[in-house]
């Protein structure tokens, strides 16, 4: 997991448990569509479980479990498959991508990645689904399969909603700030929420800026600086106005070490809950396996109404 992650998506998820039902899946079934070491995946499940927790999604008031533990995931996904069109399919941004930088890999499971998303979403009857701006494709996409799954066979989903931050949807590379944050690019590109100080603060002092001198936001002359600005803004809770103001006449080096305090600082806590979740694997895979019981419920009992409506009981 990365800053674009966090920004884009995890952290608007954290303050929405306080008022909301939330479902947490951990994706490994998606997670297999690119190349991965078998003998690592289940190391890297309670990693990432890790970082949701150290995070701040909080097990006793949201479900967290594995995908591939809830069967009905993947049935679904089947059933929703035989009414999915193959141009909706295609026209997918994130495939397309894919395919160019796994062009070795490129398979099936990879082309129906959104409609297992779709059934993530639909099998627990979602309303809303907070996501970074690169997925909102998907959702769009699952509204689309809901209203053709109610209309062929009778009302069983509402059209979820793609729930977007109101700044930092999309967090750009520290070394191409015209392309998305991404952690299959080189490391220097993208920080991770638990680089050691030392390699989050390097990362920064190498961030690619623009020409000219002055610390302002503007996206189409100044790409890099207004990545930087924004990745600021949202970790202090200050307006980029604000910011700017305090770099007047100063250098982009000054502007960089100020932001990579402020990153260094933001992610302390980060690595330290996530280090001692690390060595509490049987914590972890205990709640993991207390969400999959919840989240099964639920998925059982949308999964007897759909079979139901498509003539399958």
């Amino acid at each position: 997991m990365h800053l674009g992650n966090y920004l884009g998506a995890i952290k608007q998820w954290i303050a929405f448990q306080d008022s909301n039902e939330c479902v947490f899946c951990i994706v490994d079934l998606h997670a297999i569509t690119t190349p991965y070491d078998p003998k690592e995946l289940q190391k890297n499940i309670l990693a990432t479980t890790a970082v949701y927790l150290a995070a701040g999604i909080n097990p006793e008031k949201s479900i967290i479990f594995v995908q591939s533990k809830v069967e009905e995931h993947a049935e679904l996904a089947w059933l929703l498959g035989t009414i999915t069109p193959m141009g909706e399919l295609s026209r997918m941004t994130q495939f397309k991508e894919k395919s160019k930088q796994h062009r070795d890999y490129i398979n099936a499971g990879l082309f129906n990645y959104p409609v297992l998303m779709a059934s993530d979403i639909l099998l627990y009857k979602a309303l809303g689904v907070p996501v970074g701006k690169d997925q909102e494709q998907h959702v769009e996409l699952t509204r689309t399969i809901a209203k053709k799954f109610n209309q062929k066979f009778g009302k069983v989903f509402d059209e979820p909603k793609s729930i977007l931050p109101k700044a930092g949807a999309k967090i750009m590379s520290l070394t191409n700030p015209k392309r998305k944050m991404s952690k299959s690019d080189e490391p220097k590109s993208y920080i991770s929420l638990f680089d050691e100080p030392e390699v989050i603060k390097k990362k920064i002092m190498s961030a690619t800026t623009d020409s000219g001198k002055d610390i302002k936001y503007n996206i189409t002359k100044k790409p890099g600086v207004s990545n930087l600005l924004t990745i600021y803004s949202l970790l202090t809770d200050r307006s980029v106005e604000d910011i700017e103001r305090d770099f007047v006449k100063k250098s982009y080096a000054d502007f960089k070490k100020s932001l990579s305090e402020v990153v260094i600082n933001y992610l302390e806590p980060f690595r330290r809950k996530q280090k001692e979740l690390l060595t509490r694997d049987i914590y972890v895979q205990e709640m993991l396996a207390k969400g999959a019981a919840r989240a099964k419920i639920l998925a059982e009992t949308t999964m007897k109404e759909i079979r139901e409506k498509m003539g399958l009981i």
